[in-house]
């Protein structure tokens, strides 16, 4: 009850309730029901309220049932309204708290207990006790079991969290790359498949608490409340923008269909420069994602199960090169530019499908205030995932505002996570040890058909782009001429 009631004002929000909710606010919003909507600024400082006082009701054993009931319904209602503040186990208060509403929670010390002698430190049969300690050993067993991904034992899903202060004392004595593979994932393997086991049992729980709670405060200096295992996104220094058109705007040539896989890489002497890529053939319009246990398919990404509700999360940590939002009227055919999470007061939406589609069809309903008539919506969203590639994660191409999506079927305009990619990761570690203090490298995959425009600012100085696989067809716009670069490849980019 005492968690719950410290949740309330930080990761359910009350703190910041008015910068949320204040009336009149032009926001987008990504309900997972699409009929929920916020109520007026007032009531919800009223459920808010209501929710605080269940959740110390809870606490104190007072009014305990009606104390549930109080504290879950704003909970659920508040969870299903906004799926960008959940985080990996956002659910596990609704489900407790519905656990403890059917359990005799306040039989001892409790306010009820001094008005009903009969419930005084009354007797609570152990599987009471026995259901509260499942739930918690099935969070940590399930959590060890997505650890034991490719990606986390390789060492790849927290890669640079080991420069993080708290590692310190263990990099006295371990290099960065050793504190990565068995202090952080290593050590959290092993914690999330024992903690549920020794939680469970009387003679082994306070020794489990210890660690427990280590682990839990370590948690709380490394991510913020809310960002689960996203962690704190890098960004590079002097990223050179990276801009694609909306169809019917060309502006270089697309790659050519069915060419090999392509890859490049750019060098600059100051700031950033690595622009590698890979071109990879595709075939097909849909691509192929697992039939997900227990989630409908519309939610897939490259990672299986509804976002807040999957392990999955955990294990994978992503990061954004670029992110391009176009819109054109459909009228006049005018095209613009909006500046990435306009209208949204978060940035989760740029890895989920559903909310891409959610806000595509926000952002039609906002613009035609601004006189854009008919908006079409084209989405750029350039991400790496554990390390790979930068890649794209939708079709720029398409129109998400009249896209199809369904919870149910498989969305057609994601685009596939290039995993036949993942053993060059440990060479691009390699190329990147190569380079100096000053120069900095960006690593770019893409499909046929596509086609990416990068403007080189002059800030960076000396910049160079560098074919890993594949062909890559460059177009210098100035100059009015294409040039072509095979495998092993490069050339000195002009700068502006």
């Amino acid at each position: 009850g005492l968690l719950m009631a410290l949740d309330v004002p930080q990761e359910r929000g009350l703190g910041h309730l008015d910068q949320r909710y204040l009336d009149g606010l032009d926001v987008c919003r990504f309900p997972l029901l699409p009929f929920l909507q916020p109520l007026p600024l007032d009531w919800m400082y009223l459920l808010y309220t209501i929710m605080f006082l269940g959740a110390l009701g809870i606490m104190l054993g007072c009014c305990y049932r009606l104390s549930c009931v109080a504290f879950l319904c704003p909970y659920w209602y508040l969870l299903l309204l906004d799926k960008t503040s959940w985080n990996n186990h956002s659910y596990l208060y609704g489900l407790l708290g519905f656990q403890l509403a059917l359990l005799g929670a306040d039989r001892y010390g409790s306010v009820d207990g001094l008005f009903r002698p009969r419930k005084r430190n009354a007797h609570v049969p152990l599987w009471n006790y026995a259901l509260l300690r499942a739930q918690v050993f099935i969070v940590y067993f399930i959590a060890g079991l997505k650890k034991l991904d490719a990606d986390w034992v390789g060492g790849f899903s927290m890669g640079t969290l080991a420069r993080h202060w708290l590692f310190s004392p263990f990099r006295l004595v371990l290099s960065e790359e050793l504190t990565s593979r068995l202090v952080v994932h290593g050590g959290g393997l092993v914690l999330d498949l024992s903690a549920g086991f020794l939680l469970f049992f009387d003679a082994t729980r306070p020794l489990a608490l210890i660690f427990v709670t280590y682990f839990h405060c370590m948690n709380s200096q490394l991510f913020s409340i809310g960002e689960g295992g996203h962690g704190t996104p890098r960004h590079p220094q002097g990223t050179p923008s990276l801009d694609i058109g909306p169809p019917g705007t060309p502006k270089t040539p697309p790659s050519q269909a069915g060419a090999p896989p392509n890859s490049w890489l750019g060098r600059g002497k100051r700031g950033l420069v690595v622009g590698r890529g890979v071109l990879v053939p595709w075939g097909g319009d849909t691509p192929v994602l697992c039939d997900p246990p227990v989630s409908p398919q519309g939610y897939n990404n490259w990672t299986n199960g509804l976002y807040g509700y999957s392990w999955d999360m955990m294990v994978h940590s992503r990061f954004h090169q670029h992110v391009k939002i176009t819109y054109r009227d459909g009228l006049t055919g005018e095209v613009g530019y909006l500046k990435p999470g306009a209208f949204t007061q978060s940035r989760r939406w740029r890895d989920h499908a559903d909310m891409l589609k959610q806000y595509s069809a926000c952002l039609s309903r906002l613009l035609p205030r601004y006189n854009v008539t008919e908006p079409q919506i084209f989405f750029d969203v350039w991400v790496s995932i554990n390390e790979r590639f930068q890649q794209r994660l939708v079709d720029p191409r398409v129109d998400l505002v009249r896209a199809p999506w369904s919870p149910w079927t498989p969305t057609p305009w994601l685009l596939p996570l290039l995993v036949d990619l993942s053993p060059w990761r440990q060479q691009l570690q390699e190329l990147e040890a190569q380079l100096d203090g000053h120069t900095d490298a960006v690593f770019i995959a893409d499909f046929p058909g596509l086609y990416l425009e990068n403007f080189v600012s002059e800030d960076l100085g000396n910049t160079s782009l560098r074919v890993l696989r594949g062909k890559v067809l460059v177009e210098l716009v100035e100059q009015r001429r294409n040039r072509s670069l095979q495998e092993g490849e490069g050339m000195q980019v002009r700068l502006g």
